[in-house]
């Protein structure tokens, strides 16, 4: 399969990675110049646990650069989807599938409405993966499920051969026949940790260390499966410190968030696609939801702050 990872960062390295060690025919698209001058030197490097590997894979700082291929993975932020589905259409052939592989809520009607419906695939994943320098990526793949699906639910050849390329790779990879409902459940890992790593500056073992954080996270789940609740989603997740629980497993104690991982560069997080994504919710069905409005105001003021000094 002809794979183009669109917004090879730390997430979509980690998978196209994998991907392409499995013998995928894969480009990563990033564009970030230091990282793809590395990958072409020396290979993306890999580091799992205390092991480190190379895969040898292509990178483009552009989608023109790559011509049509069978699938293409968004792993872009959640601002820049509107630019990345442009930027699709070098990439799309007459058979071509787009599926959105991004955290939050939201992506895939923007997807639709610029590149069809009908190429449309959507899924979410709790592979994890942080870059550690250009064309260095530690990952977290092992028992860490992806989950894909026709935005109608039903069982698709082409969702089926994704899963199973996915699958060859060694990514734990399911179908689903209620894509909308496993994008909320994943919504709910998100707003658990996200904003809380973000707002504190703290890796994986240090967030999970503090009592309060708990608590926090675990009321704005709660909030968040209300709002799901109230919009007819049926919930995988029957509790809500299951996904604070789900978030962590299999990460190392120096996992950062994705949301962390932005502020520390200075740049735009995905808030308004996570917990903001929860806030407009529920104000749609009537659900208050004032911890993840405060989270949300104390993300905003970070990237205020932020860019004020940049």
């Amino acid at each position: 399969m002809k794979i183009c990872i669109l917004g090879a960062g730390a997430l979509g390295s980690t998978i196209g990675g994998v991907l392409a060690e499995a013998g995928a025919e894969v480009t990563l698209v990033n564009r970030r110049a230091d990282h793809v001058e590395a990958i072409a030197r020396h290979g993306l490097r890999l580091l799992e646990g205390d092991a480190e590997r190379g895969v040898r894979v292509r990178a483009c700082l552009t989608t023109a650069e790559v011509g049509a291929v069978d699938l293409v993975v968004i792993l872009v932020k959640s601002s820049q989807t509107a630019e990345a589905a442009a930027a699709c259409r070098p990439l799309l052939g007459p058979g071509t599938v787009v599926l959105s592989l991004q955290n939050g809520l939201g992506h895939e009607e923007i997807l639709a409405t610029a590149i069809g419906r009908e190429r449309l695939v959507a899924g979410k994943t709790y592979v994890g993966g942080v870059v550690l320098g250009p064309g260095r990526v530690r990952i977290g793949v092992r028992g860490k499920e992806t989950i894909i699906g026709e935005m109608d639910g039903t069982r698709t050849a082409r969702v089926g051969a994704i899963a199973d390329t996915f699958r060859q790779a060694g990514l734990a990879t399911q179908v689903s026949d209620d894509i909308v409902a496993t994008i909320w459940d994943k919504l709910l890992v998100n707003v658990a940790t996200g904003a809380l790593s973000g707002i504190t500056g703290l890796p994986y073992g240090r967030l999970y260390a503090v009592a309060e954080i708990e608590r926090c996270a675990i009321d704005a789940v709660a909030e968040a499966m209300a709002v799901a609740r109230a919009a007819g989603v049926s919930l995988a997740t029957w509790e809500p410190r299951q996904a604070w629980l789900k978030a962590a497993e299999g990460l190392p104690p120096e996992f950062r968030t994705s949301m962390l991982q932005s502020l520390e560069r200075g740049a735009p997080t995905e808030i308004d696609f996570i917990n903001g994504a929860v806030v407009r919710w529920g104000e749609r069905h009537g659900v208050p939801t004032p911890v993840n409005s405060a989270l949300v105001a104390c993300i905003k003021g970070i990237e205020r702050r932020l860019a004020e000094a940049a």
